[in-house]
């Protein structure tokens, strides 16, 4: 992210009005690498290929905002390898990390990581080290710490099923289970903004919050993102696409003030649940108009979008979770195109 791009995302941020309204898409291993022309484990294994197809996007997309922005990561491995989950690594399908744990009892003797040297993480940041002098010759700069949220680290940890009937049945141990890994996580996001000096801005991604109810989440949640976000920096961003309604309202407490939602709720209904005190990204249909429309199909969308909004502070236009596979370059250009008139 340039300077200028970084500046207009805070300006979002703090509320102060932004005329065009701003373009932003979150760019990851599902979208990236086939765009770019290259498999997923080539993304993933090849730290000159992995730049050349962010540095691709960006300069095919100068006036679009992509977050987090050189994002070095290993789809759902990242954080659950450094717990020891076996990952498998399809040559072009999304990589999967297998449960490690096979009961509620075995919570009591899981490790407690060190993001420095365990798992997949050293080679994230090592990815990062290298490409860094790459990239700020680029005219950009390293924005972000990125993690997986507790509760999605702690679904692949154990299962979605399993962890889901364990907030249920024993939540004395699913509490056990998300301090551990709150703890892990906050010294992840840690080492990175250590590492990384230019870094002003943390991502959070957890779609289980969305299967919760009040109850749960005020429990198992609300504590662990509200130390997650207890954070000196200016962007404190999450990204949920399950349904956000029960948390959405609990937002500002969290400390978040960017998010990206779904397509199941409108932007209006979140400024209203959120007292228009977090910035909003979103939030046309991913798969089915970003991705399966046509060009005139997404700038219908767009359009529709940008005219239905009942206050354009706090809002920077995208699709409702993370860019999908499969976005040609003319829909992108298009849904821009249509934002901007």
């Amino acid at each position: 992210m340039t300077d200028k791009q970084w500046e207009v995302l805070q300006s979002v941020v703090k509320g102060e009005r932004v005329e065009p309204l701003p373009v932003g898409f979150i760019i990851d291993c599902p979208w990236l690498p086939g765009w770019h022309g290259i498999s997923i484990l080539d993304y993933f294994s090849n730290d000159r290929l992995w730049l050349q197809a962010n540095l691709h996007a960006l300069n095919e997309f100068p006036d679009i905002i992509f977050l987090p922005g050189f994002w070095s990561e290993f789809g759902m491995c990242t954080e659950p390898s450094a717990f020891g989950a076996r990952c498998t690594f399809p040559a072009n399908e999304f990589p999967h990390a297998h449960p490690v744990l096979t009961s509620a009892e075995a919570i009591d003797s899981l490790p407690a990581p060190d993001p420095r040297t365990d798992g997949l993480l050293p080679f994230v940041l090592n990815r990062l080290k290298l490409a860094q002098s790459a990239i700020e010759a680029a005219g950009h700069r390293i924005r972000f710490a990125v993690a997986r949220g507790p509760l999605n680290i702690a679904s692949y940890l154990m299962g979605m099923s399993d962890f889901l009937a364990l907030l249920l049945t024993e939540p004395e141990q699913a509490e056990k289970l998300l301090r551990i890994i709150t703890r892990f996580v906050k010294q992840w996001l840690a080492v990175q903004r250590e590492t990384f000096p230019s870094i002003d801005g943390i991502l959070l991604l957890d779609d289980i919050i969305g299967f919760m109810g009040e109850r749960e989440f005020r429990r198992f949640a609300l504590p662990s993102f509200i130390e997650l976000y207890d954070a000196p920096v200016s962007v404190k961003f999450l990204h949920n696409d399950a349904p956000c309604r029960v948390s959405a309202p609990f937002l500002p407490d969290m400390g978040v003030n960017l998010f990206n939602m779904g397509f199941d709720v409108t932007l209006n209904e979140l400024k209203q649940s959120t007292r228009n005190r977090v910035a909003l990204l979103g939030n046309i249909p991913p798969r089915d108009v970003l991705a399966g429309g046509t060009p005139a199909v997404v700038a219908q969308a767009a359009g529709e979008l940008v005219r239905s909004l009942s206050d354009r502070t706090r809002v920077m236009m995208s699709c409702g979770g993370g860019m999908p596979p499969g976005v040609s370059s003319a829909n992108i250009r298009a849904f821009y195109d249509a934002v901007r008139k």
